[in-house]
């Protein structure tokens, strides 16, 4: 939303604010808060606002709660992105840049960074979930030659606008670094390491992350590709290198000057024990090029985004 604005563009927001903030969104901005499932009111938006192009973020990212609840993700994942895909191409809306995410890929077999064509192995409903829209525009821009994508799968994001005008405020977050920083800053009282007996260097998971600006810059150079030399994508976002649970730890009692407690606890299903991107892809298809590689900045820019949340009182 940020972005768009900043180039001269007015995004119109839809939300159902499940997990999402009214304040977030600028008075100027247009925003309706309705599900994506109710296609009838979303085809009018559309229509309104002559909508050219649809960025979906909508959707359930959990893996536990995927396993515990898979008809629940199913539902909000698949079946309501197969509404709104149905919509676009009612109301004639060209373009589709959607978040998957790197658990289509589930554990690789190679320790080197996933390539988009490697097998796809989704370990939850979550994965899954993505994968099978990720199927349908696939399948959708084949049979409409005017429907073009962008499936864009998300590495592990962090961070927050450098401006800071935004950042991740979801309570109850499961992402490592926001919950790290909201343990140093004291809105937790522990943390836990789910695993610490994997085949890696230290015996925790190994992730690749990537700032949020840089994921938003992603977005904008599928959106741009989209609506010039069109073509659909599917691209991974991320940089290529990784770290484990316990080095963004440490990260985080660097960058936060104090020690906080960390709790042992047993594996989760449906972990991938080590992933990294290849994002040579998207460098390759677009302009989009890394800006903010440096986990100490990433988890810099989240703690002092919690700082602001405690002095915001929006809840």
């Amino acid at each position: 939303m940020w972005a768009l604005l900043d180039r001269g563009e007015t995004p119109v927001i839809v939300d159902r604010l499940s997990s999402g903030f009214r304040w977030a969104i600028p008075p100027e901005v247009p925003f309706y808060q309705v599900d994506i499932a109710d296609r009838d009111t979303i085809a009018k938006i559309i229509k309104e606002h002559k909508i050219d192009a649809i960025v979906h973020f909508a959707g359930s990212i959990s893996v536990p709660e995927s396993i515990a609840n898979p008809l629940a993700y199913y539902k909000n994942n698949t079946v309501n992105s197969h509404g709104l895909i149905q919509t676009a191409l009612d109301c004639g809306v060209e373009a589709m840049v959607f978040s998957s995410t790197a658990a289509v890929y589930g554990t690789p077999t190679s320790t080197k960074p996933v390539q988009e064509d490697i097998a796809l192995r989704p370990q939850s409903p979550y994965g899954h979930s993505k994968l099978m829209t990720e199927r349908m525009l696939m399948d959708t821009s084949s049979a409409h030659e005017n429907f073009n994508y962008s499936a864009l799968r998300y590495f592990n994001v962090a961070g927050a606008d450098p401006k800071g005008r935004t950042g991740q405020s979801t309570k109850g977050a499961m992402s490592l670094i926001k919950v790290a920083c909201e343990t140093a800053a004291g809105k937790r009282d522990h943390i836990e390491v789910f695993g610490t007996d994997y085949d890696t260097p230290d015996g925790t998971c190994i992730r690749d992350f990537i700032h949020v600006t840089d994921l938003v810059n992603a977005h904008l150079a599928a959106l741009d590709k989209l609506r010039g030399e069109g073509g659909s994508m599917v691209a991974n976002c991320g940089y290529g290198k990784g770290f484990s649970v316990m080095d963004v730890l440490r990260t985080v009692v660097e960058v936060a000057g104090k020690e906080f407690e960390i709790r042992k606890a047993p594996r989760r299903e449906g972990d991938i024990v080590s992933i990294t991107a290849d994002n040579t892809r998207i460098k390759s298809l677009t302009d989009w090029d890394a800006e903010y590689d440096d986990l100490e900045e990433i988890v810099k820019s989240s703690y002092d985004w919690e700082d602001r949340l405690s002095k915001m009182n929006h809840y």
